[in-house]
């Protein structure tokens, strides 16, 4: 370990990593490097991929090393700043709450931690007798809480639209536009739009790239790029009118997949900054930096009480894998916030690894009928939108088996005579059951629930004296657990399957405009043509068996995308038509013929004779 650490930390985080050298992959943002940590993760058992994915996540709460490239980390000193900051104009709008509005937003994973958060501080000021004053927004609206459905995320125009709904007839908005990689038009639309009104808003964008890194593709239908927005806030910020919060949390265990890393940074950020802002508003006290730094080792140590359980964690990626590769499914049963992390994780893994819809299915027990903007948009809409207890018990329950693999979410102060009621009707149709439960130092179960599952990952936290708002923070501790255990999980499952190749997930869905570069950009690394051959060939797998023409090739990336969502398998077949020259139905037939995806691709880099291409072990150092 450096012993340069400005701050006592509550955990080891890993020395620097290859990925802060100025020359590595440096065409790539941070968010899209591959992480040298994960390099050979398609080739770990389970208990290394835990290890491996637990190192990832402890970079978070590196700070910046000066003697490499100079990353603003979560402790720099301006990233601090920057949340004092922000948290003095939170202030602003709790203590004058009639007209005011603090609204989260993001597409896909972003805007469903978006949701996540305004759910608990709108219940936190509940609990105080005050209003909501939290609103979430999410690409698509609330089906995109419970399905996968990344186009809206493309819109600018919609986030505008969508934008100007919500905050009709309000004076005050603080505005959080949350992008991992500073990318999604959904979201440079709206903080445009917020720039436009500064008598309104107060506009602060969330990410993990420097504004340099951020994309400066053309968002179709709209004037700028993203970095144009991002660069116009940065001058605004000067004067406080603005503020961006990005620093450097490293590159994705799975390369680009920012619904892990990024999403629990996004989690432990604004957790911070917004408990911070209510605990000063109900002291009336000054914002100090020991405040912030009290609430970020929280999380820190959350970190380490969640790995003490690895053991018990590889072994539920074992199991979770052995029920994908035998083709059954995962099901996550979460009470109340720990059901919407359930929901999340596998609403995610539709894109990132090209699950079907159940292969890692979440669903949420407990009351729910305050959370959503228009529970109508989900309720009684078909097995795709399902994600109730109701839903579970009508339509998962009688289909169980004894491959299926079922996951209980839960906290020692939750319902435990419901908890045990379905546990019960579970172990009559399968008995993979497994639960990860939290409690307080002091707290047990009882030992008829107990006994009903084989495996019990218990995390126990320790005793918090703290006033009300205080105590969410243990609240937000556990929900960090469950997400970083969860995204091991499912992760884990489909690295045991065979999804991945390196750490990089070229089964993704190709389902929106960053998806379809990431698709290029990953074609490029591992054959080492050009990327107009890398595009020529992925466009044709997209529209097979329709051929290629002049129109189609000079089309918006949109169309393209509009073909390629319901395809599967894009990724892969692209690359085996690089790599050994097959058609397009050559390769799928060797796909459909082989055990796993990875075992196909790995053929084929390894094939005797392939010239071309980048080196079997240093895909990224061919990158463009």
């Amino acid at each position: 370990m450096r012993g340069t650490k400005k701050y006592s930390h509550v955990i080891d985080t890993p020395d620097p990593g290859k990925w802060e050298l100025a020359g590595y992959e440096a065409a790539l943002p941070i968010t899209e490097k591959s992480n040298p940590i994960t390099r050979e993760i398609d080739k770990a058992d389970a208990t290394q991929i835990v290890q491996l994915l637990k190192d990832c996540d402890a970079e978070i709460f590196q700070e910046e090393d000066e003697a490499l490239v100079n990353y603003k980390r979560l402790y720099s000193d301006s990233v601090l700043k920057t949340m004092m900051d922000i948290i003095g104009k939170v202030q602003e709008v709790l203590k004058e709450p009639d007209n005011t509005l603090i609204v989260l937003s993001g597409g896909g994973a972003s805007g469903r931690l978006a949701f996540l958060m305004a759910v608990s501080f709108n219940k936190l000021l509940k609990g105080l007798g005050q209003p909501p004053q939290y609103t979430y927004m999410i690409a698509g609206g609330d089906r995109s809480l419970v399905a996968s459905h990344e186009g809206p995320e493309d819109s600018a125009l919609l986030g505008i639209e969508d934008l100007n709904k919500v905050c009709e007839g309000k004076k005050k908005v603080i505005f959080f536009g949350i992008s991992c990689g500073l990318s999604a038009p959904y979201v440079a639309g709206q903080l445009d739009f917020c720039m436009n009104n500064l008598d309104i808003f107060v506009p602060v964008l969330v990410g993990f790239n420097p504004v340099s890194m951020a994309r400066n593709e053309k968002i179709e239908d709209f004037h700028s790029t993203f970095r144009q927005v991002a660069e116009r806030m940065e001058k605004l910020q000067e004067s406080h009118k603005a503020f961006i919060l990005n620093p450097a949390v490293g590159p994705e265990g799975i390369t680009g997949s920012s619904r892990m890393k990024g999403g629990s940074a996004t989690k432990v950020l604004l957790e911070t900054l917004l408990l911070t802002a209510h605990k000063t508003v109900s002291k009336d006290s000054e914002i100090s930096e020991r405040c912030l730094l009290e609430i970020l080792r929280t999380y820190e140590r959350a970190h380490k009480v969640t790995y003490s359980q690895s053991k018990k964690i590889a072994a539920l990626v074992k199991q979770a894998g052995t029920s994908l590769q035998k083709k059954a499914y995962v099901y996550l049963v979460g009470w109340h916030t720990l059901g919407i992390i359930a929901i999340m994780d596998g609403a995610e893994c539709i894109p990132t690894f090209g699950a079907d819809i159940n292969d890692v299915r979440g669903f949420l027990i407990g009351d729910h009928s305050e959370m959503f903007n228009r529970e109508a948009d989900l309720i009684a809409q078909g097995p795709k939108f399902a994600f109730s207890e109701e839903d579970f018990v009508k339509t998962i329950l009688p289909s169980l088996t004894d491959l299926d693999t079922v996951l209980f979410l839960f906290t020692v102060d939750d319902d435990l005579v419901e908890v045990e009621k379905l546990a019960v009707q579970v172990k009559e149709r399968t008995s993979n059951m497994q639960a990860l439960c939290h409690a307080t130092v002091g707290q047990y179960l009882p030992a008829s629930l107990k006994k009903l599952f084989p495996s019990i990952i218990s995390i126990m936290w320790p005793i918090l004296f703290l006033e009300y708002e205080g105590n969410f923070i243990q609240r937000f501790q556990r929900e960090l657990s469950t997400k970083w255990i969860l995204n091991t999980v499912s992760t884990g499952a489909h690295v045991l399957k065979g999804k991945l190749l390196r750490n990089y997930m070229v089964d993704m869905k190709v389902s929106n405009s960053k998806l379809f570069g990431r698709a290029v950009s990953m074609l490029q690394r591992f054959t080492g043509h050009s990327q107009a051959k890398c595009l020529e060939v992925l466009l044709q797998v997209i529209y097979d068996p329709e051929p290629l023409s002049e129109e189609i090739r000079a089309a918006e990336v949109s169309k393209h995308i509009a073909v390629a969502t319901d395809k599967t398998k894009v990724v892969p077949t692209a690359l085996l038509c690089l790599l050994r020259n097959y058609s397009v139905q050559g390769a799928r037939s060797r796909l459909e013929a082989a055990t796993s995806i990875r075992g196909a691709l790995d053929a084929a880099l390894n094939a005797p004779g392939r010239k071309r291409g980048a080196s079997k072990s240093d895909p990224e150092d061919n990158s463009t």
